[in-house]
Parts: C-alpha cells; structure tokens; sequence
C-alpha cells in the first residue's frame, strides 16, 4: 500500500523511558528529520530525569501515554514500555492515524498480534517493529541469498545465550512481571533469534517441539529452551536459549548444499558474519554501518519513501507465533502444529 508522507522533522513522542527508551528518544533528538516532541512515563521520578536529559520541556512530559496522544500534535509514536503494554499502545496511536516504533516483541498474545498486523496493514502509515538486526548489513546480505535469492536452506541453527540469574533469584524485577512481561528469557530475548531465522530464511515453519525450562509452576518465565522447528520446505531448524549463564552470545547459522552464511555476535557488540563456500573457504565481506542511530533512521526512512520498514508488523507477529508455540509444546511436553494452535497461522506465512 502506498503511504502518505508525513512533513518533517517528524514529531514523535516517546512511550517508556527506560533505558532501551532513552536511548530511542536520544535518537530523534540527534536525527537531524526527527524531533522529540513529547515523552510518557507512568514513574514521576523517571519521566522528571528523562525530560532533563532529552531536553523536553516539563509541558510535553505526560504519565498519561494516552493524554500524550490526545493533547500533542504528534506524527508518530516510539513504543518502549513493558512487553504487555505494546498490544495496547501501539492500537492507540494507529486509532489516532500515527506512525509507530514499538520495540520487540510485537504483542505477547498470538491473537494480539494478529490484530495488530491486520491494522497496522490496512493503514498508509508506518508500523515497525525495533528487530535491530534487519538493518544490520550481515544479515541482510544472508536474506538476500536465502529469503529473496534462489537457495533453499537445508539446515539451521540458532542460539542465544544471557544473564539472567538476578531476576530469577529476585523475581523483583518487571521482567518477573507476567502482565507486563508475558513469558521469560524467549520471549524477551531469545525472540531476536527467532525472529532473525525466520526472516533471513523465509522458511515456512510448520511444527514446533520444545524442551522448556519453566522457573515457575504456572509456566510462564522460562529460564531456557531447545527447539525444534519443521518447515514447509524440509529445512530443520533447531533454536537454543538460555538466560542462565554467565555472558552474552549469539549465532544463526543456515545451511544449503552449496555452504552457509554464519552470522555471529559478542555480548551487544554489532552482528558480524561471513560466508563459508562448497570448498569450506571463509569469506569475511565488509560490514560496516552506523549501528548508534539505524533504528530511529530506518524507521525515518521508511516514514518519508512511503515504503515498508525494514521490521514490519508480520515480521513481529511471525516471531510471536512460533515464540508462543514452542511455550505451548514446552507445556504440553508434546510436537504441535501451528495451523492447530492458531488457524490463521498458514496465512501469516504465505
């Protein structure tokens, strides 16, 4: 669909002001398209030292997001709140005709998200979704030979690793918080690998089957998973997560008769990655870009060209159904099939 352009500098207000969503506002402060019109916090204390730092007048701080929405004549709207409040916000702003950036995960209901995706679709204005490595140029040169090229992935492998250990010894922190979190590591992390396979592949998942390490007896912070993805396609993918461990590492790897694109990261350094060939050569191509502002200028981007941003709603919601389905088959302790689960599932995918 082609979008009608906003004038710029883009007015946008900033939801959440955390560390993730001041590091967002920083952005449209620094861009030179974009302004920080307005930011929102439900913590007084937060939205007082956050106003201070990003230079936003005490007028434009609001605890109310949706007093924010109604009384500034925004443009578009950044999500960075709590995983259970972006179903909730990110309607908001599309019901008042805004642009929006809601960081990852899209919503933390399949059905949600679902929704989501049918109205941000049905709009001409931009919905992206924060999946930072989607304008990384490593995997977007492996999206090129796998999704949008003619190799057809064989073999994948996908795993994260993190430190969470405070939080499931504190179960203080938001993240223990299943209205606003709504699952564990997965969901919050392990989400980007999940996200990262099915979008550099294009693979069609079909099936999930999940070991789940639940910390809680009702099943819902997950500690770590391994799973097992089928495909359309017959590609096997296999997805490793874990928030138990000492330090931060992260890999997808995809394989095809002809070699296999690695894609590799240290702690939340940029994603690198090369190229291995049928003769087992590395091939390590360039891939420098400016990381610090790529989110808030894609996003820029795909407001002014009227085009779809690079993370778009589908992506999220692909992510969130295969998420949701490995934490049913970890509950189930039992291989599930999407279209079961979630009858829209083949039509997400097509």
């Amino acid at each position: 669909m082609e979008r009608q352009t906003d004038p710029f500098p883009l007015a946008v207000g900033l939801v959440g002001l955390g560390s993730l969503g001041r590091r967002l506002g920083r952005q449209f402060v620094e861009l030179p398209r974009s302004e920080l019109a307005a930011i929102s916090d439900v913590d007084p204390d937060g939205l007082a030292d956050a106003g201070e730092e990003l230079d936003v007048p005490a007028s434009a701080r609001y605890e109310s997001y949706e007093e924010m929405l109604d009384a500034e004549p925004l443009d578009a709207v950044a999500v960075a709140t709590p995983n259970g409040l972006h179903y909730e916000q990110t309607s908001a702003a599309l019901d008042r005709d805004l642009h929006v950036l809601c960081e990852k995960p899209l919503a933390t209901d399949v059905a949600d998200a679902y929704e989501i995706t049918e109205h941000a679709e049905s709009t001409d204005r931009a919905v992206m979704v924060g999946y930072q490595r989607h304008f990384n140029p490593a995997y977007r040169e492996a999206r090129e030979e796998w999704a949008l090229g003619d190799r057809v992935p064989r073999f994948v492998t996908g795993e994260i690793t993190h430190d969470w250990r405070s939080y499931y010894e504190e179960m203080s922190d938001w993240r223990m918080d299943p209205e606003l979190s709504g699952g564990g590591h997965l969901l919050n992390v392990g989400t980007h690998v999940v996200d990262a396979i099915l979008w550099t592949t294009g693979l069609t998942p079909t099936h999930v089957n999940a070991y789940v390490d639940f910390h809680d007896d009702e099943q819902v912070f997950d500690r770590q998973s391994s799973i097992i993805v089928e495909t359309a396609e017959g590609a096997v993918a296999n997805v490793s997560d874990t928030g138990v461990v000492a330090r931060t590492r992260e890999h997808v790897h995809v394989w095809d008769e002809e070699g296999a694109v690695y894609l590799e990261g240290h702690e939340w350094d940029d994603r690198t990655g090369y190229v291995i060939d049928g003769e087992g050569t590395e091939h390590h191509p360039h891939r420098g870009y400016d990381r610090r502002l790529s989110k808030g200028t894609a996003f820029l981007d795909a407001v002014e060209n009227g085009e779809d941003p690079p993370a778009t709603a589908r992506d999220g919601l692909k992510a969130v159904l295969v998420t949701m389905a490995a934490y049913e088959s970890g509950r189930r302790n039992e291989r599930v099939a999407l279209d079961d689960l979630y009858p829209f599932a083949a039509d997400v995918f097509e």
